[in-house]
């Protein structure tokens, strides 16, 4: 199947991330207070432009099915945002006045573009690999949760099934809209860049 095609293939990325010292700290608990904070921020600034462009794809939708998977998925982006609504709550962050730093920037100018401008198989192609991402490192750091563990509920809400369920789902759809293209590929590929990038930037910024 291409979704597993292309995770296949960008495997690479994949470990890069998980080896990265900011997803090792959230793994062992060591991460720095302010890493998290910074995290946090730059992400709910993300997820924002995330649920615009599956709304996007949804509206480009020509077959019920797709566009309900659509909705479906919009509904776990705002149980997401109402997660790091909690973090900052208890973190004193104001995530209406995030400044959203180089790699945020890059990521969301890169999916709204595609969104906009791209057909559906590209969208989905650009958006598949933040959850399959996130929805591996849950099960990846899940063994190393422990008592009292600063990060776990991070840990536990990317290793949920029902995040999972939302993962696959847009795989499907992965696979139900697309073909095996150059374009596919390249926007798969760059996403991938851009969570790299992503999960490094706090570390840098901290």
């Amino acid at each position: 199947m291409l979704h597993a095609t292309l995770w296949q293939a960008n495997g690479d990325l994949a470990r890069a991330c998980l080896e990265l010292p900011f997803v090792q700290g959230l793994a062992d608990g060591g991460l720095e207070t302010v890493a998290f904070k910074c995290y946090v921020a730059q992400d709910a600034f993300f997820l924002n432009a995330f649920l615009r462009a599956y709304a996007l794809a949804a509206a480009k939708c020509e077959r019920l099915d797709q566009v309900a998977t659509f909705r479906d998925l919009m509904g776990g982006v705002l149980e997401e945002l109402e997660l790091h609504r909690g973090y900052a709550q208890s973190l004193g962050i104001d995530l209406n006045t995030v400044a959203p730093l180089p790699a945020a920037r890059a990521y969301t100018d890169f999916l709204l573009r595609v969104a906009w401008s791209a057909g559906v198989d590209e969208i989905v192609a650009a958006m598949t690999p933040c959850m399959r991402l996130y929805a591996w490192l849950g099960i990846e750091l899940t063994p190393q949760l422990h008592d009292d563990h600063p990060y776990g509920d991070w840990i536990l809400t990317y290793a949920d099934p029902e995040f999972e369920a939302l993962a696959k789902g847009l795989e499907m759809l992965l696979d139900d809209t697309a073909t095996d293209t150059p374009a596919v590929r390249e926007a798969y590929r760059y996403a991938m860049v851009c969570e790299r990038d992503f999960f490094a930037a706090p570390m840098a910024a901290a």
